[in-house]
């Protein structure tokens, strides 16, 4: 079972920063999740669409210039980090999990892969996921090299599109939503499984029992 730190291990460390992504990758994680938009011909990592929560800034991401985003405190001191930061910091050493968070932020990370990710990674320990599978979509045409794995919340998963519309590798359901059924099913149609957010110690078991591929964990050490 694939140990997947979410936004870091934000359990320990400020949400989506160098310093919870290096914490995760202290605690041995297998891959890292982050979530990024495109602002200024840049990727920032930042989760929600607008600042007052993760930030003592103020409105939403996607409306800022840059240098404003860069001046903000995201926590204990630490900035919003940009992609090309994250890439440096994990230098190839686990996989990353890079969730499409803004619209139209599908076109702008596939240029940045293409152009600008380290000759030394291995193009499979990425892997692209959105709640918007258009974005997947989107991402497929633009270089089918790069993994998918679509999000699902509360909506049924169409193994059929997944399969052969986004030819995604993976889904990730809620887990709430997630049943031994799900999995079983999922594993019929060659998909893994990868359920967040999964970080009590009983459900860290529970998805171990079912027989999940991975999850996403604010607390990896737990796993």
């Amino acid at each position: 079972m694939l140990v997947i730190g979410h936004r870091g291990a934000m359990g320990h460390a400020p949400e989506n920063t160098l310093e919870s992504i290096q914490a995760a990758l202290d605690l041995g994680v297998d891959w890292i999740e982050i979530d990024v938009y495109a602002v200024d011909s840049e990727i920032v990592v930042i989760h929600d669409n607008v600042l007052m929560r993760t930030t003592n800034g103020f409105g939403r991401v996607m409306k800022q210039k840059l240098d404003y985003l860069r001046s903000l405190d995201a926590g204990n001191g630490q900035k919003i980090p940009l992609l090309s930061e994250v890439i440096e910091l994990i230098d190839g050493k686990v996989g990353l999990n890079v969730e499409l968070k803004g619209p139209n932020t599908a076109e702008p990370v596939i240029n940045f892969l293409d152009n600008q990710l380290p000759d030394h990674w291995d193009k499979d320990k990425i892997l692209l996921s959105s709640f918007e599978h258009v974005q997947l979509e989107e991402a497929k045409r633009l270089n089918p090299t790069y993994k998918r794995a679509p999000l699902f919340w509360k909506n049924k998963i169409d193994h059929d599109y997944v399969v052969n519309e986004l030819e995604a590798i993976a889904v990730n359901p809620w887990l709430p939503t997630v049943t031994q059924k799900m999995v079983d099913d999922a594993h019929a149609h060659n998909l893994q499984v990868l359920v967040y957010t999964v970080s009590k110690p009983e459900d860290i078991e529970k998805m171990r029992s079912f027989g999940v591929d991975g999850i996403f964990t604010n607390y990896p050490d737990r796993v």
